[in-house]
């Protein structure tokens, strides 16, 4: 029974993006009046920071910076609240062809299916909403001042971080991973330590997303202009007698219509252009506006300001792999709540759903879902995008309808690596700001990467294994039929093996999914400083996740949200020296 519904699951049941779509709609940002679409924005204005990108580092540092100045945050996408049912969000999402869809589909060249986050407040807003730190060699390495981390940490966790209801599937991987030799048992806790803990979450008890945009309503409102649906075309530079290097002095924005508007940087030489657009947006501005490999850069017609081989390099993602677990008991939806550091450098996290999003009908036409990461995903993950449309959302759940609802319950445990060693590159595909640049990861390319996940894997098969999960599985499954059905979920576009045997390496390579934690492309030491100004230029930051070499913690968005509050202090400290 158990592999007849695993494999009926298999045609529809995939993972392509993480996510719940629901917001918290009380004090919305719409009623701020530092808020504007960018068609409403003056064709000229003058700032003493530009912060480009209202992700999940534009955010907290655009807040911490109004405190005591005046701060533009242009966003590209829309508010991430709106008065809209999740099955409105997710269909957005995957149609992709509106500016309203909170995520921007795209394929890497690996044949990995990503998103990239296009919504105030970034990537918080369509994650799982696990919250863990860095661990404290993170920090050491990456040379910060230790007491102003923790400070920043707290500010975070104050202002949108809490302490989740354990449901007893996520209670039962805990107590397997503890029973697997993932130990100790750390409880709950936001460090990262290795064992097994329950960590935090943006996500309230009544079930509300939380994101970075929160951030926003500690700002100042007289110190702070937000501006929505704004695509940055390029930095403008300028050379100044005396100066050696090009300075930004502002930059160019295009709202809907096309219509361009210029913001400039009032006088004073503390001003800055500050990028937060995130491992793909601040390499890819970088090269628009001169500043990356000239013989790349000349190829595309840019003139070249500045030849800087490094911008673009270095980019990675963690590679993710997944095995789908039928229940033989109703599940409870949840998402990633407790991890198990291994020794090894893999973390196994888990995700469940109430039946994995069965289509149902209420008469409205409405799909209940589990986000993203759900059945129609799984389908619409291998379209092109423009084929990615409401009717082909709701041809897909009527193919789940035909399905045996049994097919549907149960959950995901997923493993990811440390690091990665592996790394690849982002290259331009046109000059067009809006377009995605071509991103390469090259997933598992280093053979310590391919161990660690095989480590990771033989970790799940114990947990699938033990006393304390064999209620959510079913007794005549066997590991390796678990495995070899969730072989065939249709999670990338690379070439498959049709063999019922597969070798753990082979799993891993072959079922690669992203866990959405790009990082890399301007990293500090090759293209910033440790200050994260750049290399070349003046008046011009990067503080984001390019700025890493390697993912912070199990999952980044505490360590990123972290750093724009902590460079927020730091700059405000810096202007008042």
């Amino acid at each position: 029974m158990a592999v007849g519904l695993a494999r009926s699951a298999a045609l529809v049941l995939a993972a392509a993006v993480l996510c719940v779509v629901a917001f918290s709609e009380d004090e919305q940002l719409e009623n701020l009046r530092f808020v504007q679409h960018a068609q409403d924005a003056p064709l000229v204005s003058h700032f003493n920071y530009i912060v480009v990108g209202g992700g999940t580092s534009g955010c907290p540092l655009a807040a911490t910076l109004s405190e005591h100045s005046r701060v533009l945050l242009l966003e590209r996408g829309g508010l991430p609240y709106r008065n809209m049912s999740n099955q409105e969000h997710f269909t957005d999402a995957l149609a992709d062809t509106s500016l309203a869809s909170p995520a921007q589909r795209f394929i890497s060249e690996d044949g990995v299916v990503n998103a990239r986050a296009r919504v105030l407040g970034g990537g918080s807003c369509l994650n799982a909403g696990f919250y863990t730190r860095a661990s404290n060699e993170y920090v050491r390495t990456a040379g910060w001042d230790a007491r102003l981390v923790n400070s920043s940490y707290r500010w975070v966790e104050r202002a949108l971080v809490f302490r989740p209801d354990v449901p007893p599937w996520q209670a039962a991987l805990r107590d397997a991973l503890l029973e697997a030799g993932v130990t100790p048992d750390n409880g709950f806790t936001f460090d990262h330590v290795t064992g097994t803990k329950i960590g935090g979450t943006i996500f309230d008890n009544s079930g509300q997303r939380h994101t970075a945009a929160d951030f926003l309503r500690h700002a100042r409102p007289r110190g702070l202009n937000v501006v929505l649906y704004a695509t940055v075309s390029r930095i403008l530079f300028r050379t100044q007698e005396g100066v050696p290097y090009p300075v930004a002095y502002g930059v160019v924005f295009v709202d809907p219509l096309g219509v361009q508007h210029r913001v400039y940087l009032r006088d004073g030489p503390k001003n800055e252009v500050i990028l937060t657009a995130g491992a793909l947006g601040s390499p890819q501005l970088l090269m628009l506006s001169g500043v990356g490999p000239q013989a790349h850069l000349e190829a595309h017609g840019i003139q070249v300001l500045v030849d800087q081989p490094m911008v673009g390099q270095g980019v990675a993602d963690n590679p993710m792999n997944s095995v789908f677990i039928p229940s033989p008991v109703p599940v409870g939806l949840s998402l990633v709540q407790v991890v198990g550091i291994t020794k090894s450098g893999s973390f196994i996290e888990g995700v469940s759903g109430s039946e994995f999003g069965i289509p149902v009908s209420d008469g409205a036409r409405r799909l209940a879902n589990f986000g993203l990461f759900s059945p129609q995903t799984g389908q619409l993950g291998t379209l092109p995008p423009r084929q990615r449309t409401p009717e082909a959302l709701q041809r897909a759940a009527e193919a789940m309808r035909r399905l045996d609802r049994r097919a549907f319950r149960g959950g995901f445990i997923l493993e990811k690596i440390l690091g990665p060693v592996s790394s690849g590159h982002i290259e331009l595909r046109s000059t067009d700001p809006r377009a995605n640049p071509a991103v390469t990861f090259n997933y598992f390319q280093e053979a310590e990467d391919v161990e660690r996940c095989v480590q990771g894997i033989q970790t799940i098969e114990r947990v699938i294994q033990s006393r304390a999960f064999s209620n959510y599985t079913y007794a005549n499954a066997s590991v390796e039929s678990i495995f070899t059905d969730s072989a065939n979920f249709p999670v990338n576009l690379l070439p498959r093996h049709l063999n019922d045997s597969r070798s753990p390496e082979q799993y891993c390579k072959e079922t690669v999914m992203t866990i959405w934690h790009y990082h890399g492309g301007c990293h500090v030491g090759a293209v910033v400083d440790d200050q994260y100004r750049v290399f070349g230029v003046q008046g011009l930051r990067v503080i984001d996740s390019s700025t890493f070499r390697y993912s912070p913690g199990t999952n980044p968005q505490a360590t990123v949200m972290m750093l724009g509050r902590y460079m927020g202090v730091k700059i405000q400290a810096e202007r008042w020296k």
